[in-house]
């Protein structure tokens, strides 16, 4: 790999310098005017709707932090359905506009509201009128951002979906990284960084470095049933945001649950049979906080295997969607 990676780089007639956008990892929507985008809280975030306008509106949260949605793709035969699917990058990952790392840890719980209300505006970009009935879902990271909006604005939403978010509270979340990290993976790929340093070393916010870096030591988890080097798995991470909320939340030990109790609304709750961080014990409990919820298990696949695995998706996610959707 790093032979093709010098032979890339250094053998061009024309000097290429590494952190130099499209050189590591893709552009991002700033870099890139072509990719499809909106300019919404300050923030120019990669982004894109299909369906009608003025239908129903399923908007889908990415996981991470610092993952993009095209994972989450096949969330499009939503639009089929006569239903309006919107899509986002967060902002600081996937393709959207980077910031400074202490662009989040300087406001603390405040990056939280940031991002609460990036998804605020995204929601207003493309509402067509005030009736129109707005549904979430997040998935993983975004199953917890999709919680916590709903718990400060459950009259905002009309629906709430998640997909295995990891936890609410910071004492689960954190049980639940330890519980989706194995020794043996964390000291492979610690193994894997300090290699990759003798060859590229990314400084505080050299995005494209460090989300390239990223991208090469979060390929697989075998425990999680995540295997990222299959085809649509995603287009770039995004390495700074994903740190500075780790920071923040090792800090503030956000309650993503705050306020759930108020969203009166039935939740519907995936969670899959493949993920061994994740029995049914776990969903059981983390899904304990909302006060109306249905589980489903996805059997047969891993963490983002509930959206993303073609056969999951069609025989058991969308079919359960599609009912919740009626239902409201």
């Amino acid at each position: 790999m790093m032979a093709l990676l010098a032979l890339t780089f250094f053998s061009c007639t024309k000097e290429r310098f590494l952190d130099e956008p499209g050189n590591l990892v893709p552009k991002t929507v700033d870099q890139d005017p072509g990719l499809p985008s909106i300019r919404v809280n300050g923030a120019l975030l990669h982004a894109e709707a299909f369906g009608p306008a003025d239908s129903t509106m399923v908007v889908f949260v990415h996981g991470g932090p610092g993952r993009d949605y095209r994972y989450l793709l096949n969330g499009v035969d939503l639009a089929n359905y006569g239903y309006r699917v919107v899509f986002y990058d967060q902002r600081g990952s996937g393709l959207s506009q980077r910031f400074p790392g202490k662009f989040y840890t300087n406001l603390g719980l405040g990056a939280l509201d940031v991002l609460y209300q990036d998804l605020s505006a995204v929601i207003a970009h493309y509402r067509t009128s005030p009736n129109q009935k707005v549904i979430l879902m997040g998935h993983s990271w975004g199953g917890m951002l999709a919680t916590g909006y709903a718990g400060k604005n459950p009259q905002a939403i009309q629906g709430l979906i998640v997909g295995e978010p990891g936890g609410l509270k910071w004492k689960d979340i954190s049980e639940y990284m330890k519980a989706s990290r194995s020794y043996e993976i964390l000291e492979e790929l610690l193994n894997d960084a300090t290699y990759l340093d003798q060859f590229i070393t990314g400084k505080e916010d050299q995005h494209e470095i460090l989300d390239y870096k990223m991208a090469m030591m979060a390929s697989n988890n075998s425990i999680t049933g995540e295997d990222n080097t299959r085809p649509g798995s995603f287009w770039r991470s995004g390495a700074v945001i994903m740190g500075a909320l780790q920071e923040i939340g090792k800090e503030h030990q956000p309650d993503f649950s705050a306020g759930i109790s108020s969203f009166q609304t039935p939740v519907l709750f995936f969670y899959s049979g493949k993920n061994a961080a994740y029995p049914d014990a776990w969903a059981q409990k983390i899904s304990a906080a909302y006060p109306m919820v249905n589980l489903i298990k996805v059997n047969g696949v891993g963490h983002p295997g509930i959206v993303h695995d073609r056969n999951a998706w069609t025989t058991i996610t969308l079919p359960a969607i599609l009912q919740y959707l009626q239902s409201l």
